[in-house]
């Protein structure tokens, strides 16, 4: 057995899971490009409202194409990674993603960048990070023990709240320093660290269809493997009222986050540095959430916190329409960090609770079908945005996502989710009847 595949028991070290070498890989490659990808969150927009001057409803339209990979291929993508290895599928994401932002500074260098361009590389990237996110949910738990799943999740969403720490002050810098078009080769080179690192991981990850294979069984048909993922989700009544609270949550924070960035550089007259500080800013709360997401579920319990958390974001929201235009800084800040803080308590638990509860044979489908849930409502929330922003204004149509923000909360309210206490440990049971008996 080699270095890399010693794995110490669960919270061994005050390091924990960061003292096992293939889950550090992991980590550290994810790190580096969750920096990198919040710079091209903010140089992109940018690009479409400052430089290519693109009305509202086609800078919503940016963030559409960006989502809508969710909507159209995640459910096949589920069953592939259920049928592939996992850490082969994230490599060629990561290419993927790393090729399609490098042809945007090409472009400007030749003077031919366009909307059209940004749209492509938009779709195609979230092509790849449809199939490497359902991938990566997946190839935590054949890294990690089912007990080290929260540690595990929060450990990678405290690397994610840290880049919107970080990340937002270095995309502004370098918007301001090289233009935002060039910014974006930082996210392409963060890709590309991602790759080194996932390519160093050592832990052998069997075929998924080994024993199939051994029994010298065919192949299921994708149709059907498609049809057990959507099964599993519809028929658990926990996973079915998180997938309507993460729905319902991002249909309408996509209809803010869709504008937003037309709110924030043409109605609030801000400029990138200025939005990349009020998101580093607001981004310590993101940070926080990670570091004691699992604590507040030890002390709260699992169902409290989930529904808390996410209930919590909503008044969050309220609070952009309402910033004053002479002074809106303080009121952004206040908004990301504590709609960051709330995001990622619930992430960090309801993703470990869906991690734990699903057997590792269909973990692919699993995250797919829940990708194809609550992504697949991010494309119609900001082509909802785009129109309500021709229709009311951008001020109005802010005003409509902030509200309906407050209501997702019900979904996990109204449901068994809030009698859980601790993320269940199944053993041979089902997985819906582990649920259950939490």
């Amino acid at each position: 057995m080699t270095g890399g595949d010693r794995r110490p028991a669960a919270g061994g070290g005050r390091l924990g899971l960061l003292n096992q070498v293939d889950f550090r890989r992991l980590w550290v490659g994810e790190t580096i490009s969750q920096f990198g990808s919040q710079v091209s969150l903010l140089a992109i927009p940018y690009m479409a409202t400052v430089l290519l001057h693109a009305t509202a409803f086609e800078v919503a339209l940016l963030g559409a194409l960006a989502f809508l990979p969710f909507l159209l291929f995640t459910l096949p993508a589920g069953a592939w990674v259920d049928r592939l290895r996992r850490r082969p599928i994230l490599i060629s994401g990561d290419m993927v993603r790393l090729v399609a932002l490098g042809t945007i500074p090409v472009a400007w260098l030749l003077g031919v960048l366009s909307i059209w361009q940004l749209y492509a590389v938009s779709f195609v990237a979230g092509i790849a990070t449809v199939f490497f996110d359902v991938a990566y949910q997946s190839y935590l738990p054949a890294l990690v023990e089912r007990g080290e799943l929260v540690e595990g999740n929060a450990k990678l969403q405290a690397s994610e709240a840290a880049a919107t720490v970080v990340g937002p002050g270095l995309g502004g810098a370098l918007i301001t320093l090289v233009g935002a078009p060039f910014a974006v080769i930082a996210d392409a080179l963060s890709y590309l660290a991602s790759v080194v690192f996932v390519l160093r991981i050592r832990r052998p990850e069997p075929h998924p269809e080994a024993e199939r294979r051994a029994a010298g069984l065919a192949r299921e048909p994708l149709r059907r493997q498609v049809a057990e993922g959507l099964a599993f989700v519809l028929d658990n009544p926990y996973l079915r009222a998180i997938a309507g609270a993460t729905s319902s949550s991002n249909l309408f924070g996509n209809i803010v986050w869709a504008i937003m960035p037309v709110y924030l550089y043409r109605q609030l007259g801000l400029s990138a540095a200025t939005a990349g500080v009020i998101f580093g800013i607001g981004g310590l709360g993101s940070l926080l959430g990670a570091l004691v997401a699992n604590r507040i579920a030890a002390r709260l319990g699992l169902g409290a916190t989930i529904v808390g958390s996410i209930a919590l974001g909503g008044p969050a929201m309220l609070l952009m329409p309402l910033a004053p235009h002479g002074a809106p800084v303080p009121w952004l800040v206040v908004a990301v960090a504590v709609g960051g803080f709330s995001s990622v308590v619930y992430n960090v638990n309801q993703v470990s609770f869906r991690q734990a509860i699903c057997p590792i044979a269909i973990q692919g489908r699993m995250n797919a079908t829940m990708r194809f849930l609550v992504w697949g409502t991010m494309p119609v929330g900001s082509i909802v945005g785009g129109i309500a922003a021709s229709v009311l204004g951008v001020h109005g149509a802010i005003w409509l996502g902030a509200v309906g923000s407050c209501l997702p909360f019900l979904s996990v309210l109204l449901s068994p989710v809030r009698a859980l206490r601790t993320v269940p440990v199944p053993l041979d049971e089902p997985a819906t009847q582990a649920a259950g008996a939490v």
